[in-house]
């Protein structure tokens, strides 16, 4: 579990590190890189000093340097593609962020009812072509954005196209039928937890 902590880690200080990198930076500190990801500095510097990227107290670490070490560190480093299922509301707002600083773009979008031809200059099309697109296109991963009634059958439909992960936003948890990775994303459930986590900082107050 250590491990996956770890590289999950990495793979946010290489978020923050383009962020930073992004705003004109050249040189980070291990408190700057805490105080963003909220962990400890002490925690980013054993992280760094396990996989060997090195810095100095009063220099930092150089942004470019400690890029180069993760990129070796977490493989191809491609901009990897991957597609939308679903253009509601939730899937318009999707196809409408900026992904390339994440490492990804969306190439293509797929609805029951096509809304249109394009949206934010990507292409949507139908259901019935999702196959043959990510087998075209060697497409791995997919984001479904349907509401919670269609959610399971176009789980199926996704996997069945050769998906090989799905990052799921439609209002119910789902387990894959298939070596395809699922990840849930559930905004109203991090949202409520939220709201209790900060309830519970005010009865503290009170106590």
């Amino acid at each position: 579990m250590e491990q996956k902590d770890q590289m999950l880690r990495l793979l946010k200080y290489k978020r923050m590190l383009l962020q930073f990198k992004s705003m004109g930076l050249s040189k980070i500190f291990s408190n700057n890189l805490s105080d963003a990801m909220d962990v400890s500095a002490s925690l980013v510097r054993r992280d760094f000093a396990h996989f060997d990227i090195t810095g100095n107290r009063r220099g930092g670490y150089t942004i470019n340097d400690v890029l180069k070490r993760l990129n070796g560190l977490l493989g191809d480093q491609r901009l990897h593609e991957a597609v939308l299922v679903g253009c509601g509301n939730l899937g318009r707002a999707l196809l409408n962020h900026d992904f390339i600083k994440e490492g990804f773009r969306l190439t293509a979008a797929f609805d029951i009812n096509p809304p249109e031809a394009e949206i934010n200059r990507i292409p949507v099309y139908p259901m019935e072509v999702l196959k043959n697109y990510v087998m075209q296109h060697h497409i791995l991963v997919g984001i479904l954005a349907v509401p919670f009634a269609a959610a399971a059958h176009t789980r199926d439909m996704m996997e069945q196209a050769g998906l090989r992960g799905i990052l799921n936003f439609a209002p119910m948890d789902l387990r894959s039928n298939s070596p395809c990775r699922v990840h849930n994303v559930n905004i109203g459930l991090e949202i409520e937890n939220l709201f209790f986590l900060i309830q519970q900082d005010e009865q503290k107050k009170i106590e």
